[in-house]
């Protein structure tokens, strides 16, 4: 029976009923113990899966002790009680040893935290190895937990050294494993939330939103998990945000940090803090922006970049420069440095400091060279345009930009794209080409409209001097992002795919933009966008 799709709730109180009557059977009560943590009562699993190690001590049936021990000693590291959840893990070991030097499945589970601390402490190297153990394990004693944790770990062994490329493909490979295989529950769950943190953290914004798309389908199939819920609507809500779903994103992410404080998950939702902090932030709303930074700080994430770029926003120049200096001292891993550095060029050619801002830039190049990931790239190209504007080398600044907007039109970014189109203004305006200049600003103020994106939209309104309307026949920022992909020949499960929203959604959008420019079919509103010039308007 696959355990992926299973009422969790129900068979909780059926076990519940049952324990109630008669002593449950060791299996059961593992059954009994899973139920009890997927929806929510993490303390009365602990209790539980106790019961059950020590019933199979009782029964010397030591292998699935340990067994226990291990899941018992990985939920509570996951829950933050370390110290418990390691004891757990030591005990496992001791049992192991005890059995001698026989081979087995359990083994190779508990090789996980061992690899684990390898990785975290930086030894890419040495958790590589370990891992390849764990996989051997799997394969040989054909287990599909071990062989996915084992893929796991060494795809960040991998990326960790630096191989993206084959970590990659090997989270590729998982997501069909996960997918298609029999999986035990709180696997999948460690995996997609685990798989996600590991494309966010090298950039591949285009992963994150399939890992994030397959949880969701997960999560949605059993709406009674609680573990993790949260972590899958703060991941949601910022692919909302990368596509200019702002008020859905905000709604996700407050909905999110209520779900998580409720059950306590504290790094989750300390992520989930700074992501509405962020949101504030970007709408203008600085009293509630300030707040959401402090409490994922109290929480134990550090809120840079983003609070020193809402000091800038405050006219706190020096607070702004003095944060974001301090964080990128103490940062060594060049990953988390590249979360920093465009802040730090923001900052630095703010204030003028031309010669800090162009080596911000140099090392971000160098961080994007090295990942070869779209959107790390089209981050630094933005970065470069913007040192060489300040710098006054305006035509190299142009090129640069050009190829940093092609990526953010193919991410259907449309934030990323209104500021790359506000600085390709400014550049149109030095190079004495008003038209053009115009044509952008009123271009980017009119996607920061649609965002509700209120400080650049301030900000731009003072550049241009006068209201200019772009004519979008009535399309919002969403239908236009429709209309471009529909006049590329993409279907609409593609579409869908893309923009991270459902086909019914999309239905309703090509509807609506049929009725809007009183077309009926999709070659004609082809034929309408490119007559019309829409797809050069289009922010993406």
């Amino acid at each position: 029976m696959n355990q992926k799709f299973q009422n969790w709730t129900q068979i909780y109180v059926q076990l519940q009923k049952a324990e109630q009557k008669q002593a449950l059977e060791p299996n059961d009560l593992e059954k009994y113990a899973l139920a009890a943590y997927l929806t929510g009562r993490d303390s009365e699993s602990f209790q539980i899966l106790e019961k059950a190690h020590q019933a199979y001590l009782d029964g010397k049936n030591t292998h699935k002790a340990v067994s226990c021990a291990f899941w018992l000693g990985l939920m509570l590291i996951n829950a933050g009680e370390k110290a418990r959840g390691g004891g757990w893990m030591a005990r496992g070991q001791r049992l192991l040893t005890e059995l001698g030097n026989k081979d087995c499945a359990e083994k190779g589970f508990l090789l996980v935290p061992q690899a684990l601390g390898e990785l975290s402490a930086g030894r890419g190297a040495i958790a590589q190895q370990i891992f390849e153990r764990v996989i051997s394990a799997g394969e040989k004693f054909r287990n599909n937990d071990l062989l996915v944790l084992g893929r796991l770990g060494l795809a960040q062994a991998m990326i960790q050294q630096d191989d993206y490329s084959e970590g990659v493909k090997l989270l590729d490979e998982i997501m069909i494993m996960l997918e298609t295989e029999e999986i035990y529950p709180l696997v999948n769950g460690i995996v997609y939330c685990a798989a996600i943190e590991t494309c966010r953290n090298v950039w591949d914004m285009k992963r994150a939103q399939e890992w994030t798309s397959a949880l969701s389908r997960w999560c949605d199939l059993q709406p009674d998990i609680v573990p993790f819920r949260g972590e899958c609507l703060v991941r949601r809500a910022e692919i909302f945000q990368l596509h200019g779903e702002w008020k859905e994103a905000l709604e996700q992410i407050i909905k999110a940090c209520e779900f998580l404080v409720q059950h306590s998950r504290v790094s989750a939702t300390a992520e989930a803090f700074y992501r509405q902090a962020e949101l504030h932030r970007l709408t203008g709303n600085m009293e509630k922006a300030e707040s959401c930074y402090h409490e994922a700080a109290k929480r134990g994430k550090n809120p840079q970049p983003g609070l020193a770029l809402l000091r800038l926003l405050q006219g706190q120049k020096e607070m702004a420069e003095t944060s974001i200096n301090n964080t990128l001292q103490e940062t060594k891993d060049p990953k988390k440095r590249a979360e920093l550095l465009p802040a730090v060029v923001k900052i630095k050619t703010y204030l003028k400091n031309l010669t800090e801002a162009a080596a911000a830039e140099k090392e971000l190049s160098g961080i994007a060279a090295k990942l070869e990931v779209p959107y790390l790239q089209a981050l630094s190209r933005y970065c470069n345009s913007t040192v060489l504007y300040a710098q006054g080398n305006f035509p190299p600044a142009l090129e640069h930009l050009q190829k940093s907007l092609k990526t953010w039109n193919r991410l259907n970014f449309p934030y990323e794209t209104a500021c790359a189109r506000e600085l390709k203004g400014l550049l149109y305006s030095k190079l004495k080409d008003k038209d053009s200049s115009e044509a952008e600003l009123i271009a980017a103020k009119w996607i920061f409209e649609q965002l509700n994106a209120k400080p650049d939209l301030e900000r731009l309104k003072k550049t241009l001097n006068k209201e200019e309307k772009l004519n979008t026949y009535g399309l919002s920022l969403r239908e236009l992002q429709v209309l471009r992909l529909v006049a590329s020949g993409k279907t609409n499960k593609t579409l869908a795919d893309e923009l991270f929203i459902s086909e019914r959604t999309v239905d309703r959008h090509v509807s609506n933009i049929f009725n809007k420019l009183g077309v009926s079919s999709r070659v004609e509103a082809t034929a309408f966008a490119f007559t019309n010039n829409l797809l050069s308007k289009n922010p993406e």
